[in-house]
C-alpha cells in the first residue's frame, strides 16, 4: 500500500517512526511538507500538485499538521478526502480537536468527564467566570494555546480577575477552569488508536511547574490505567471523532477528568516510556481500514 504524510518537519521522532513502520510492513509512505501543496477546488476533478507534479492516487493519508497551520492543513486534507482518500484522522474531527471551546463542548454532551470550566467575552464577566469554576485556585488558558504554552496558574481571585483582563484587553480568548491540586502537577495521557488504548504513560511537571507537558520539561513514565480511564479515553476519542489521538486526563476523586484530546500527538515519550509501538499500531490500522475502506465511527457537532 502508498500512504502519503502531511508534515513539515519529516526528521521529527514521530514522524521518522511512522515512516519506519510502514516500510517495516511493506509499504510506502511519501511525507511532504503540507505548506507546499497545492490545489486546484473548482475542478470537478479534484487535484493536489507538489513539486510542479500532480500527486499520485493514495491509499491513505496521515495528516500531521502542526496547530499554526491548522486553517491551511485542513483545507489541504478535505481535498485528498474529496479523492477519496482514507484519512487517518478525518478534517472536521481534527478540526474539533483544535477548538478547545468545540471540543469540550462536545466531550461535555457525551457526558466525559471533565473540570469544571467556564467561558465568557469580556472581562466584565470575570468575577462571575472565577465564581462559576469554585474560585481560586483557577487555571487559565488560552483557545489557541498548545504544548502548555498560553496557560496560566492564578492563585487568588484577584490575580485571576487581572489575568482575564489582561488576555481580554488583548482580544483573546480563553477558558478558565478549576485547578486539580490533588493531581499533583501530573496528567495520564493514553493514546487511542481504532477505539483501543494500545499505551498509555504519566507525566509529571519539573519541579515547582503545575504543567505536565514534555515540551515544557515533564518526565514520562509507563502505567497501567484503570477500566474507567480506558473507558473514558475511548469515549473521548470517539465523541471528537478521532481514529488515532493521545486523550490526557487528571486522576482526581471524582473520577478521571479529560483536559484535551490531541489529535496529532507525540510519540517519542509514550514509545520510550512504554516500549509500545505505537507507530507500528498506526498504520496496522490504516491496513485494516484503507484496505476495505470501512468507515469508523464519528463524532457530532
Amino acid at each position: 500500500m502508498r500512504f502519503v504524510m502531511l508534515a513539515r518537519n519529516p526528521v521529527l521522532y514521530s514522524h521518522r517512526r511512522l515512516v519506519d513502520a510502514a516500510v517495516h510492513a511493506g509499504h510506502q509512505l511519501d511525507v511532504i511538507n503540507t505548506l507546499h501543496v497545492h490545489m486546484n477546488i473548482t475542478s470537478n476533478r479534484p487535484t493536489l500538485r507538489y513539486g510542479g507534479q500532480d500527486l499520485p492516487r493514495y491509499d491513505a493519508v496521515i495528516p500531521r499538521i502542526g496547530a499554526s497551520i491548522t486553517h491551511y492543513g485542513l483545507a489541504v486534507l478535505r481535498q485528498f478526502e474529496m479523492q477519496g482518500i482514507y484519512p487517518l484522522n478525518e478534517s472536521v474531527a481534527i478540526g474539533r480537536s483544535r477548538d478547545k471551546l468545540r471540543a469540550l463542548q462536545i466531550l461535555a454532551r457525551a457526558g466525559v468527564g471533565m473540570p469544571v470550566t467556564a467561558f465568557a467575552h469580556g472581562p466584565r464577566k470575570a468575577e462571575d467566570v472565577i465564581r462559576e469554576v469554585g474560585g481560586a485556585p483557577v487555571v487559565i488558558k488560552l483557545l489557541e494555546g498548545t504544548q502548555g504554552m498560553g496557560v496560566v496558574l492564578a492563585e487568588t481571585d484577584a490575580s485571576a480577575k487581572s489575568v482575564i483582563e489582561a488576555f481580554s484587553a488583548a482580544n483573546v480568548n480563553i477558558l478558565v477552569q478549576e485547578f486539580i491540586r490533588e493531581s499533583e502537577a501530573s496528567d495520564v495521557r493514553a493514546f487511542v488508536v481504532g477505539g483501543q488504548v494500545v499505551a498509555a504513560m504519566k507525566r509529571t511537571g519539573r519541579s515547582g511547574e503545575f504543567r505536565s507537558n514534555l515540551h515544557r520539561g515533564g518526565r514520562a513514565e509507563a502505567v497501567t490505567i484503570t477500566a474507567d480511564e480506558a473507558d473514558t479515553a475511548i469515549r473521548a476519542a470517539t465523541a471528537i471523532g478521532l481514529n488515532a489521538c493521545g486523550v490526557d486526563m487528571l486522576r482526581t476523586s471524582r473520577g478521571p477528568m479529560v483536559m484535551e484530546v490531541n489529535s496529532s500527538p507525540g510519540l517519542e515519550g509514550v514509545e520510550h516510556s512504554t516500549g509500545v509501538d505505537v507507530a507500528g499500531a498506526i498504520i496496522s490500522f490504516l491496513e485494516r481500514n484503507a484496505r476495505d475502506g470501512d468507515t469508523v465511527t464519528r463524532g457530532t457537532g
